[in-house]
């Protein structure tokens, strides 16, 4: 924080912009070693920037001082609630990764062998003819725009 009070220095607002950027560059990687690294990365710009919203001062202690030169608690709070949740998703990446290293003899995110098929088909511009599910034209529920429950009960019929 600056030192008259005034607001985040520039300083903490490129840090932030850093680790930002970077940890959603590392996000985009195929290895969960960078996954791991760009949430880290995300969550500590994230903080800094939480903290940066809040109000710089003495601590928030009541009775050490006068109540208008303590810093708000609130951001501290928020920002130590996103440590843990950051910690425990860093902690599941990591045993995410060790698991897939541990299987594979590494950490990369291999592709889905029905998204290469889709990539095809979209290159050739080619449809898919055959009806995987076997329902019909007409026959999956999950693909009929069902009736609104609203007009049903005005016709009298039990949902």
């Amino acid at each position: 924080m600056s030192g008259n009070g005034a607001g985040p220095t520039l300083v903490l607002v490129l840090a932030v912009a850093v680790l930002v950027g970077c940890g959603v560059i590392l996000l985009l990687e195929r290895s969960l070693t960078r996954i791991l690294l760009g949430v880290i990365m995300l969550g500590n710009g994230v903080n800094v920037l939480i903290l940066l919203g809040g109000r710089p001062g003495e601590a928030p202690v009541v009775g050490t001082g006068p109540i208008e030169r303590m810093s708000d608690p609130l951001p501290q709070a928020m920002v130590l609630t996103a440590i843990v949740i950051t910690f425990g998703l860093a902690a599941f990446l990591l045993a995410v990764a060790y698991r897939s290293w541990y299987l594979t003899g590494d950490d990369e995110v291999p592709d889905d062998l029905e998204d290469r098929h889709i990539i095809r088909r979209a290159v050739r511009d080619e449809v898919s003819t055959v009806d995987q599910g076997g329902e019909g034209p007409n026959g999956d529920p999950e693909q009929v725009d069902p009736e609104p429950a609203r007009r049903r009960l005005r016709r009298g019929d039990e949902a």
